[in-house]
């Protein structure tokens, strides 16, 4: 590998940090900027909550290099389902507390 090549990739490297840096500034901004302008209350969830998404993907992409190309895929898999096993964890917790506070009621 010639001294050429690793500064190029470095170079590319420095440049997707860098987008990634930038789009998570902005989706953060987003979020702050629509609870600070007063929007509906679920109008405001659903912008929070579509910035969240997109910034997961972000920070997937640009720094964790996690893409859908065959290298990477089977660390896309393992970070999905888990990602899976805590949502359900998370939603069976809600929802066993949900029962025993109506139970309490």
């Amino acid at each position: 590998m010639s001294a050429e090549h690793t500064a190029r990739e470095k170079r590319r490297e420095l440049r997707s940090y860098l987008v990634g840096f930038v789009l998570a500034v902005i989706l953060t901004a987003v979020a702050f900027l629509v609870v600070a302008a007063g929007l509906p209350t679920m109008t405001a969830y659903g912008v929070i909550a579509v910035t969240a998404l997109v910034q997961v993907v972000v920070h997937f992409r640009f720094f964790l290099h996690i893409t859908l190309k065959r290298s990477t895929r089977d660390d896309l898999q393992l970070i999905l389902f888990t990602t899976l096993i805590i949502g359900l964890m998370a939603g069976g917790t809600i929802w066993i507390l949900d029962n025993l506070h109506h139970r309490m009621m």
